[in-house]
């Protein structure tokens, strides 16, 4: 009786490892999905999400659409965000007297606070990519960015301000395609 427990036990354990062996040999025939990154091009960074980055304004894209509303920072769960207003100019005399002349006959005097932020920090070591701030911005004013080629040796390098940064890019946008004519112009 032992005997037959003992092949039915064998018998068993050979057909698991025929089932192993036929999934394993399924997916060793298919194609190979790992790109061997310097090697070959990375075809599929059209659906990476990356770090945030601010969005331009349409009429000057120096300028983020931000409007300093600080719906981002409130809606992140990661607390990753931060908005720092601009300070209202210091009014001229003449605009002094203008505005007391305003509140005595009981107007609203207009406001020239400037709507867009001073800074707008990103800790994006402690995001979690979740796109909630992106969905509560009223202006549409943030966007995953596509940089896949981001690294860092610390946490500070993933600290970031973005307006310091949308400037940055849109600044170096058109001296990366002036260098590029110009090399082209050459060869």
């Amino acid at each position: 009786m032992n005997a037959i427990k003992q092949a039915c036990k064998t018998v068993s354990d050979l057909w698991s490892l025929v089932v192993g062996l036929r999934v394993t040999g399924k997916y060793f025939l298919e194609p190979q999905r790992t790109v061997r990154y310097p090697w070959k091009a990375l075809a599929n960074t059209d659906t990476y999400k990356g770090h945030l980055e601010l969005v331009g304004s349409p009429k000057d894209p120096f300028k983020p659409r931000c409007i300093s509303c600080g719906m981002c920072a409130l809606a992140c769960p990661s607390n990753c965000l931060t908005v720092v207003k601009r300070k209202a100019p210091k009014p001229t005399p003449e605009e002094e007297k203008a505005l007391a002349e305003a509140k005595a006959n009981g107007e609203k005097p207009k406001d020239k606070t400037p709507k867009d932020p001073e800074k707008l920090i990103y800790d994006y070591s402690l995001c979690s990519l979740c796109g909630t701030c992106m969905e509560n911005c009223p202006a549409g004013a943030l966007r995953f960015s596509r940089n896949i080629y981001m690294a860092g040796y610390s946490r500070n390098d993933f600290l970031f301000d973005l307006v310091v940064k949308l400037r940055e890019c849109d600044a170096g946008a058109p001296a990366q395609t002036a260098a590029h004519a110009a090399e082209k112009s050459e060869a």
